[in-house]
C-alpha cells in the first residue's frame, strides 16, 4: 500500500523476522488488504503473434505454464500481503530466496541486481495527492528472466495501464528486442512519475514564495520544513536509480542486449535531469528559509525600532515629570502661574527636537 511522506510508518510485522534465517519470507508493509476478500491480482500479456495475449487470474496456475521461447510473457501482480504465493513464483521461476525477502520489504532501498538466471530491480514510484497535499510512494519489483518479465506492485495501481495500452496497440518492437526493452518500458514510465510529483513540488515553492513576498502566510515555517521532509525522501529513492541504469548498461548479461542500451541511456539522462531539478529545489527551498528568516527578523527590527523610539522620546519627558514629582516644598517654580504651561512647553520641544534630530539621521 502507498504511504505517506512526512509520515512515520508503523510497521509491528518487521518484528516477525527477528531470528530468522536470511531469505524467510515476510511482509513488511502497511497494506489493509490482507483480507482473503482481497486476493492478489495476476495479470499477464502473451507477446507471440501481432496481437498479445491476455490472461488474468488469482492464483499462479491461471498463468502458468509459460510459451516456450522466444514467446516473451508479461506477468503483473498487484499486492504482496500473501506471502505464500510468492513462495510459490519462488519455486516456479527459480527465484533466489533473498530475492523474494526484497520484495515483501516494502522498505528496502532501490538497488539492482543480477543472479545466475534473473535479473531485478527494486524502485520506487511516487504519486502527488492534491486532496491531502502530500506524496504517496509505492515499491515496484521487476524481476527479468529469460524470455520473461515479472512486476510486484504493493497494491492495486493503475500506473502500467498506459504501457499495456501501447503494447495492445503495436508490439513489434517488444517482440524484437525483447525483455530488455519491455523493461526500459517500464522504467520509462517509472521516471515520469519522478517528473510529474517534481513539476507539483515546483508549483508548492512558488506558491510559498509568493506567499513570503506578499505576507505572513500562517504555518509558513511547518510547511516549509514539510517540504524539505518531502524533497529528502525524495532524493534518497531517486538518487540510487542513476547507479541502477548504469549497472543495466554495464551488465554482461544476454537478458539487457546490446540493442537495448540506447534507450537506458536516455533513461539515464531523463534521470540525470531530475536530480538537477531535485537539486535546484533543494536550493530553492534553502533560499525560501533563508528568506523567511530575514522577513521575519527584518519585520521585528520594524517593531524594535518603533518601541525604540518610543522608549527615547520618552526617557527625557519621564526625567522632567519626575523631577517636579519631587516631595518637596521648596521649589522656585511649583508656585509661579507659568509653572505648569512651562514645563509643558518643554517637554513638547523635548520630544519634537528628538523628532527631529532622528528624522536628519534617517533612523525613522
Amino acid at each position: 500500500m502507498s504511504s505517506r511522506v512526512g509520515i512515520r510508518k508503523h510497521l509491528p510485522n518487521r518484528a516477525r523476522k527477528k531470528g530468522l534465517a536470511p531469505g524467510s519470507l515476510v511482509y513488511v508493509g502497511t497494506s489493509q488488504k490482507q483480507a482473503a476478500s482481497h486476493p492478489p491480482r495476476i495479470t499477464s500479456m502473451i507477446f507471440e503473434g501481432e496481437t498479445p495475449q491476455e490472461q488474468e487470474g488469482y492464483a499462479l496456475p491461471d498463468i502458468l505454464p509459460l510459451r516456450p521461447a522466444p514467446a516473451l510473457t508479461w506477468i503483473n501482480v498487484e499486492g504482496l500481503h500473501n506471502e505464500a504465493l510468492l513462495a510459490e513464483f519462488g519455486e516456479a521461476f527459480q527465484l533466489n530466496g533473498l530475492l523474494l525477502e526484497d520484495i515483501l520489504n516494502t522498505e528496502q532501498r532501490p538497488k539492482a541486481e543480477t543472479l545466475d538466471t534473473h535479473t531485478y530491480i527494486i524502485l520506487k514510484t511516487f504519486q502527488f495527492k492534491a486532496a491531502q497535499e502530500e506524496i504517496a510512494t509505492e515499491q515496484v519489483s521487476i524481476v527479468m528472466g529469460p524470455h520473461f518479465v515479472i512486476t510486484f506492485l504493493e497494491d492495486a495501481d493503475p500506473q502500467f495501464d498506459e504501457v499495456k495500452n501501447r503494447l495492445r496497440l503495436n508490439s513489434r518492437r517488444l517482440r524484437s528486442l525483447g525483455v530488455g526493452y519491455l523493461t526500459h518500458m517500464l522504467l520509462d514510465t517509472i521516471i515520469d512519475s519522478y517528473f510529474s510529483v517534481l513539476e507539483e513540488v515546483g508549483e508548492r515553492l512558488e506558491t510559498l514564495e509568493d506567499s513570503l513576498s506578499e505576507a505572513q502566510p500562517p504555518n509558513i515555517l511547518q510547511n516549509l520544513h514539510r517540504l524539505k521532509r518531502e524533497l529528502i525522501f525524495l532524493r534518497k529513492n531517486i538518487w540510487p536509480v542513476r547507479e541502477i541504469l548504469n549497472g543495466l548498461q554495464q551488465a554482461d548479461t544476454e537478458i539487457i542486449t546490446p540493442a537495448v542500451h540506447p534507450y537506458l541511456r536516455d533513461l539515464y539522462d531523463h534521470t540525470i535531469q531530475v536530480m538537477d531539478t531535485l537539486e535546484s529545489y533543494r536550493d530553492l527551498l534553502s533560499g525560501l528559509q533563508d528568506l523567511y528568516l530575514s522577513v521575519l527578523s527584518y519585520r521585528m527590527n520594524d517593531v524594535m525600532k518603533v518601541l525604540t523610539i518610543m522608549s527615547s522620546l520618552f526617557i527625557p519627558l519621564t526625567f522632567i515629570v519626575g523631577v517636579y514629582g519631587m516631595n518637596f516644598k521648596v521649589m522656585p517654580e511649583l508656585n509661579q502661574p507659568w509653572g505648569y504651561p512651562a514645563v509643558w512647553m518643554i517637554m513638547l520641544l523635548t520630544a519634537t527636537g528628538m523628532l527631529a534630530y532622528f528624522k536628519r539621521k534617517r533612523w525613522i
